[in-house]
């Protein structure tokens, strides 16, 4: 017997939220039915309220979920600028674990011995290998390649094309930038950003902005009260 097709909304309009979009349509069309039906996009963003993202509509705060107690929830709201935040923004929703979608795109490879938290999110063409283990609510873009036994914590996001060699563990909170790599065995604190192109090659204290070929400290990452946006790295 068929079942319905969950409902399932998004957290943020930005490229990463429209990009989701595309994956659950995906998955969609791979499965040859629906599988998922995107019920539309929640935004603080009172500028977005009301609006159509590529046809659906934005239906109002993170809050909102509360009221909408049938769908699903997945997060694409995530940047070098707010990645220590992640947890106090999904917060916002009220949401536990249950209420979060974990999505695979069709072209992702993922181990039968690799493990997903709640609220994964695997952009196309992302390898993941065994014995590895994210999180919950950890996003892979496109082309990230996580090896075998690597551990990847709560809230990360790692950017296109991003490469962990074996037994890499990457804490809670951390953005690795797109096309950064990751010497084996290495471990990256939480709080951590990894500037794109990097090559880090000796572990990253927590709360680290890292960037270059080899990968040099450029500051802390945990300066208390910093005012407006920063360029990261």
């Amino acid at each position: 017997m068929t079942r319905d097709p969950q409902k399932i909304l998004i957290l943020g309009t930005g490229g990463n939220c429209r990009d989701i979009l595309d994956i659950i349509l995906d998955i969609n069309a791979a499965a040859g039915r629906a599988l998922w039906e995107p019920a539309g996009f929640l935004d603080d963003d009172q500028a977005q309220w009301g609006r159509q993202v590529c046809g659906l509509p934005v239906r109002g705060a993170l809050s909102a979920a509360a009221r909408q107690s049938g769908c699903l929830l997945v997060n694409g709201i995530g940047s070098p600028f707010n990645h220590r935040d992640k947890p106090a923004i999904l917060a916002k929703t009220g949401a536990g674990p249950e209420r979060f979608a974990t999505l695979v795109h069709p072209t992702a490879t993922l181990s039968r011995w690799a493990s997903l938290g709640a609220g994964c999110v695997l952009f196309p063409q992302v390898a993941v290998h065994s014995g590895a283990r994210l999180g919950d609510q950890v996003i892979v873009l496109t082309g990230g390649v996580i090896n075998h036994d690597c551990l990847v914590g709560d809230y990360s996001c790692l950017a296109s094309g991003v490469r962990l060699s074996g037994g890499v563990e990457v804490g809670s909170c951390c953005y690795l930038g797109s096309a950064s790599a990751v010497r084996g065995n290495l471990k990256i604190g939480p709080g951590s950003l990894v500037g794109l192109g990097s090559a880090v090659v000796s572990d990253v204290p927590p709360d680290s902005v890292v960037a270059g070929n080899p990968a040099r400290p450029l500051r802390s990452n945990a300066a208390p009260g910093r005012q407006g946006p920063r360029q990261p790295f």
